[in-house]
């Protein structure tokens, strides 16, 4: 269950940070609706299936304990401390109010499977999504290193970017939930930092004393 909270934690509070797929997203609820939107949610989820898969799929050739596995499991706390060093250093630099101009919310026809594909390439060609969701296999214990355990990891995972996508989406929209999220994104995105530098170092902690 610890190894469980742990990598729930890093990966939704990687969520909370906008990226080029949020601000897709983003867009397309602005000038289309959060129906259309939902396409692009849609899309993004999937990239993102496909990451999480190929990312299990890749640790079970490392056996657990072997110099390769502890390798990839502090190169993945690595990657977790530049991400955190990134949230603190480039907090409140996105400035979402200049999304709110006004624009059509007509959908065209064809809208929602021409968002789904934005989304789709959006969330594949983003080589962050390859190195975080290896850094988060790689971090599993060997406990958890089942295909069962898997399996649950890589549920939730999707399941937890599409939920969250859908709601951006829906909230985006709303003038007053997108001034309230821009005034604080920055602190957001301070605690999140803060918090993943802290499971970045706890980890090798861990290791050393286990």
């Amino acid at each position: 269950m610890q190894s469980f909270l742990m990598i729930a934690a890093a990966h939704f509070l990687a969520l909370l940070s906008p990226g080029p797929d949020f601000f897709l997203i983003a867009r397309t609820s602005l000038s289309s609706g959060w129906r259309v939107a939902s396409g692009a949610c849609c899309g993004v989820a999937l990239a993102n299936g496909v990451f999480i898969a190929a990312a299990f799929a890749g640790t079970t050739v490392l056996r657990p304990g072997s110099v390769p596995f502890l390798a990839l499991q502090l190169a993945g706390c690595a990657y977790l401390l530049h991400l955190g060093v990134l949230f603190i250093r480039h907090a409140g630099s996105h400035g979402l109010r200049h999304m709110a101009g006004d624009a059509s919310r007509q959908a065209a026809p064809g809208a929602w499977w021409r968002a789904a594909g934005m989304g789709f390439l959006s969330g594949v060609l983003n080589p962050k999504n390859a190195l975080f969701y290896a850094s988060l296999a790689a971090m599993l214990g060997s406990a958890h290193a089942s295909a069962g355990w898997k399996l649950v990891y890589g549920l939730w995972m999707f399941c937890t970017v599409l939920l969250w996508d859908l709601l951006v989406a829906l909230l985006i929209g709303n003038r007053f939930v997108l001034g309230a999220f821009a005034n604080a994104l920055p602190w957001l995105e301070r605690l999140s930092g803060a918090l993943l530098i802290l499971l970045a170092l706890g980890v090798p902690a861990y290791l050393l004393l286990s």
